[in-house]
């Protein structure tokens, strides 16, 4: 998620201060807080058989989460700033809740052990990127323009391979995909901790709360993407 603020990344008072790190820990909480939600929803519908078999095979339920998912997700992004920060903290948690709901296939699909390895991999990169994003002196905007570029593209290669059903142009777009949200994860690392020093230095703390939610939800996205490519990459199927 690109922000168009522009700040200067040299230490400042305001990165020093405690309002810049509470935004920034706000952050860091919320993502935590929405994976747990996924993981443990996702974890407790797979021990259901007959209730993951139902929803698996019922397309409307399928479709209606999913569905659901992209529009949570737009809410969140368009329209933040118009939601109270109780609203827009519950429809956090609601996408985090359903993203759960369509994770458990990969229970259905990949080994337990596969998917905690691939877990801990995702976790370390994840962990890394983000500490070159936060402490990275150079300003990585352009890199930005054109790692959304690479993302449509990858989108719509994606939604073609589903009619081509080609198991090499498959392999090609789950290396693309990894290292493309292994970059985004350090240009939105760079990007909210940009937006985190600007609001706590001039928003008010409601704003600030909701910025936080907001870049809580960029770094959640970026972890799920970068999970399910290195899981289609490395992630052992039954």
């Amino acid at each position: 998620m690109s922000y168009t603020t522009t700040y200067d990344y040299t230490a400042t008072h305001s990165e020093r201060s405690l309002p810049f790190a509470a935004v920034l820990r706000g952050v860091y909480l919320w993502m935590t807080l929405g994976l747990l939600l996924t993981g443990v929803t996702a974890y407790a519908l797979a021990q259901n058989t007959a209730l993951l078999y139902t929803f698996f095979s019922t397309p409307a339920l399928m479709w209606g989460c999913l569905i659901g998912e992209l529009v949570l997700v737009v809410v969140l992004s368009a329209a933040i700033h118009r939601l109270s920060y109780p609203v827009a903290a519950l429809l956090f948690l609601l996408y985090a809740l359903i993203n759960g709901v369509t994770f458990a296939s990969i229970f259905m699909i990949y080994t337990m052990q596969s998917i905690a390895q691939t877990f801990f991999i995702c976790a370390g990169t994840f962990g890394v990127m983000s500490v070159v994003g936060f402490t990275v002196k150079r300003d990585l905007s352009a890199m930005g323009r054109i790692l959304m570029m690479v993302l449509i593209g990858l989108i719509i290669a994606t939604i073609v391979n589903i009619f081509l059903h080609s198991a090499g142009l498959a392999l090609l777009l789950n290396y693309v995909g990894v290292i493309l949200f292994v970059a985004l994860t350090a240009y939105d690392t760079q990007k909210i901790k940009q937006m985190c020093a600007v609001a706590a230095e001039t928003g008010e703390n409601a704003t600030v709360s909701k910025l936080a939610l907001l870049g809580s939800l960029t770094l959640y996205l970026d972890f799920i993407s970068l999970f399910l490519y290195l899981l289609r990459l490395f992630g052992d199927r039954k």
